[in-house]
């Protein structure tokens, strides 16, 4: 797993990737997170920063499981979750009309793959036991913005595709890549490189991607 040093304290991929991550979100949003890494981003906000988080199985503004343990709530992946004050149960029918009624700001998912096009394979290994794609499709149909947090290879081989060799969960959706390495902007001249981890290079990245991009003129140093 690829670390960096911060001020003297070592990160791991996850944790660049959250942190980036974090920045992206504003106060007032409504934030449906995947399972995995994107549960990770929230301890990273700003405090003055707040966000209500959606959980599709019927939960708006989740937040952290209680710490004693006196905790009656999971969340869409099954993980204990607590509410926030203020916060709200509903039912599915509700939840997913949200969803797909727009009114959730932004997604933060974690993928097997994505492509140059903004489609991404994010829920089966063809012959492996899989428990299903959950709410991903209508996240990706119904919600204003598709981010994409995730390690930039898998056992050293690409995740940021040409196309998808993986089966498709949804196609031309996402708006963002962010990785450990880099931050990837998508639009109709495909794959843009926006931001820069210092601690790699152009070429590195390259050499970790196996889509086609280009380097935006205002290229930055990606801040986590």
């Amino acid at each position: 797993m690829t670390q960096t040093v911060k001020k003297d304290i070592v990160m791991s991929a996850k944790e660049i990737i959250a942190r980036r991550t974090a920045k992206e979100l504003k106060d007032g949003m409504v934030v449906n997170l995947g399972i995995g890494l994107p549960t990770m981003v929230p301890q990273y906000l700003p405090e003055d920063v707040h966000v209500t988080i959606q959980s599709e199985n019927g939960i708006v503004g989740m937040g952290a499981a209680l710490e004693n343990g006196e905790v009656h709530v999971t969340d869409a992946s099954g993980k204990l979750a607590g509410v926030t004050n203020g916060g709200a149960f509903i039912d599915s029918v509700t939840s997913f009309g949200l969803i797909r009624g727009g009114h959730v700001d932004v997604t933060i998912l974690g993928s097997l793959q994505v492509d140059q096009e903004g489609s991404l394979a994010n829920w089966m290994i063809p012959g492996k036991k899989m428990p299903g794609m959950g709410g991903a499709m209508d996240l990706l149909a119904g919600v204003r913005e598709v981010i994409i947090a995730m390690e930039h290879t898998a056992k050293g081989k690409p995740k940021i595709m040409k196309k998808c060799t993986l089966p498709y969960t949804a196609v031309n959706c996402v708006t963002k890549i962010i990785t450990e390495m880099c931050v990837f902007q998508i639009g109709d001249y495909g794959l843009m490189m926006t931001e820069l981890n210092r601690d790699y290079t152009i070429d590195d990245v390259k050499n970790a991607t196996e889509a086609d991009f280009i380097v935006s003129r205002r290229l930055k140093n990606m801040e986590f």
